[in-house]
């Protein structure tokens, strides 16, 4: 197996179907050493070429939500009112620090995401 750099998109698509082809390789083996080699390349591609970006805050509260089997009432807490629920999940309201620091000790949210505009 040649293995190479990832430079194009074709370049990704040919190593990620070389990992599917030696996927199932043992540790410690030929073949699982060039897995290891395949995965940092791709995981370096992916990094530049694909990088996931952080949810914006109230897709960030609604992941937790669901995450944790919370509902609309159980953000009153941290809000304030329902009203305030409603206003801040419809984006008709910015969170202010007082709510981002209680969302951030109460639901593990990370504070760098929820003071994104």
């Amino acid at each position: 197996m040649n293995i190479k750099p990832i430079k194009t998109e074709a370049d990704y698509r040919e190593a990620l179907q070389a990992v599917e082809n030696v996927m199932d390789a043992g540790k410690d083996t030929p073949e699982g050493d060039i897995l290891d080699v395949l995965v940092t390349l791709i995981e370096a591609y992916e990094e530049k070429h694909h990088p996931v970006l952080p949810p914006d805050p109230v897709e960030a509260i609604i992941h937790q939500m669901e995450s944790q089997g919370l509902s609309r009432r159980d953000l009153i807490p941290f809000f304030g009112s329902r009203a305030r629920v409603s206003e801040i999940l419809n984006r008709k309201r910015a969170l202010s620090i007082n709510m981002i620091r209680k969302l951030h000790e109460g639901l593990g949210i990370p504070a760098e995401i929820l003071i994104k505009p």
